[in-house]
């Protein structure tokens, strides 16, 4: 029986994916993220060595997506409202230099959600990222913490293989990390 939690089974996938580097976006939605990468990378307080919160979004697309210029693989974890922040970053930048990265996003704004007024981006993510050619992967409650792992960590993959930024939208609503 496998005991992990979701928010573990999402950075083990991050870690499987080969992903040496993560920033993240600091948020309470992706918190138990973080908290299980930085604790496997041995470190603490949301830092560690190859863990790094950052301000923004469009920063992490710089910062993280820069790395295969240096010969080197990084993720980023994000809530899925940031890409109205970092839209002209990752297709002027990771798309059109053909630099790979993987994208862990938390969705909001489906069933249960509290907040009325995030609605408003978060339910056209999907539709705008695959507008963009960009290709994108969903888990949600249905999936168990077996494929959040699998499934994040293929799209790591998928990343490098095909030089191109890769999202995955995961749903915390009714996992372990049931968004605040």
């Amino acid at each position: 029986m496998n005991t992990q939690t979701y928010a573990q089974a999402a950075a083990a996938g991050i870690w499987s994916s080969g992903a040496e580097h993560v920033g993240y976006i600091p948020s309470v939605t992706v918190a138990p993220v973080i908290h299980a990468l930085v604790e496997t990378d041995g470190g603490r307080d949301g830092v560690s060595e190859h863990v790094t919160p950052l301000s923004r979004e469009e920063e992490a697309i710089g910062v993280l997506g820069a790395l295969p210029l240096a010969g080197s693989f990084g993720a980023v974890v994000m809530q899925d409202n940031g890409f109205g922040n970092n839209l002209t970053a990752l297709t002027t930048f990771s798309l059109s230099y053909h630099l790979p990265l993987l994208i862990v996003a938390n969705t909001r704004g489906s069933l249960g959600e509290y907040n009325s007024m995030i609605h408003s981006i978060s339910q056209h993510v999907p539709t705008i990222l695959t507008t963009l050619g960009i290709p994108t992967l969903e888990l949600d409650r249905r999936s168990s913490t077996d494929d959040w792992h699998d499934v994040i960590a293929e799209a790591g993959n998928h990343a490098k293989m095909t030089y191109r930024p890769v999202v995955v939208l995961a749903s915390f609503w009714n996992t372990d990390g049931k968004v605040a």
